[in-house]
């Protein structure tokens, strides 16, 4: 969304949106204006962009990122500002997670407070990859990430290489969802395949983690709530995130059964609600 750029003497916000070649953007876009009750399809208008041209502009527009003093995720194509830091190196490609957003840099921090060495994490909507490969060069053992898309597991699969990450560590298991399709012979080889979105069950075994990081939205966030607690080990660190801060009710409603020690960090208008599992819950 471009608030000061092309309508910066309207009322009006711009959006940019990236369509395949040949897709109906007209339906798209009527479906788009129903979907929030807009009376009129919005004017637009359509420019064919090359990939090249694309590329250059998302890569112009990453980064590095000081998340905190001493750490920094900074793109592939970019000589670390501070060589002696931990250096997360990513291509985010059309994943999520590149360190900028907060609800990114409230996970991490979250995950450089908490962990010890030796944990065993879970990374549910790892899109990137950047906090399962934090996470691990914090000290943790092993750490798994699922996602639904299969750009990000191999997006997450790149960046693992480029930490000098391997499958020994960090495993990605790509979840279809059944409203998703995604070429499987384009699957990287540390990632596990699953058949359908129930077999998310053979990733998330019941108390297994010892950090569960769940960076996505909120209607995930409370539709997975049962799974994410499940997976996490009695006493375990669970963080939650995606959501905005005027959402963290929504989300203590529902995990406050399963959770004690509640906090919430904020960063502009976006938080990170973190707690410990309850040792004495069951979960079916």
């Amino acid at each position: 969304m471009n608030e000061d750029d092309v309508c910066s003497d309207t009322d009006e916000i711009c959006v940019s949106s990236i369509f395949l070649e040949g897709e109906d953007i007209n339906m798209s876009i009527s479906h788009a204006a129903d979907s929030i009750g807009l009376k009129e399809i919005p004017r637009y208008e359509v420019k064919i962009i090359e990939e090249d041209d694309w590329m250059k502009g998302a890569q112009e527009s990453f980064h590095p990122v000081e998340v905190t003093e001493g750490l920094w995720v900074v793109p592939k194509w970019i000589t670390p500002p501070d060589i002696q830091a931990m250096n997360i190196i990513l291509n985010p490609g059309l994943a999520f997670g590149t360190g900028d957003h907060p609800t990114t840099k409230l996970c991490l921090l979250l995950l450089h407070d908490c962990i010890k060495g030796g944990e065993h994490i879970l990374d549910y909507g790892t899109g990137t990859g950047i906090l399962a490969i934090a996470a691990l060069k914090f000290g943790a053992a092993f750490a798994v990430g699922v996602d639904i898309d299969s750009q990000a597991i191999a997006s997450a699969s790149e960046n693992a290489t480029l930490n000098n990450i391997g499958p020994d560590k960090l495993q990605l298991h790509l979840i279809a969802s059944q409203t998703s399709s995604s070429c499987r012979d384009d699957w990287p080889s540390r990632v596990v395949e699953g058949e359908n979105a129930f077999e998310i069950d053979r990733v998330t075994h019941k108390d297994k983690y010892d950090v569960v990081i769940a960076n996505i939205l909120l209607n995930p966030l409370l539709n997975l709530a049962d799974q994410i607690i499940f997976s996490a080990k009695p006493g375990a660190i669970i963080g939650l995130s995606g959501i905005l801060s005027e959402q963290v009710q929504n989300i203590l409603q529902k995990y406050s059964l399963f959770l004690e020690g509640i906090d919430v960090s904020k960063m502009d208008d976006w938080a990170c609600v973190s707690g410990r599992k309850r040792k004495n819950i069951d979960i079916c």
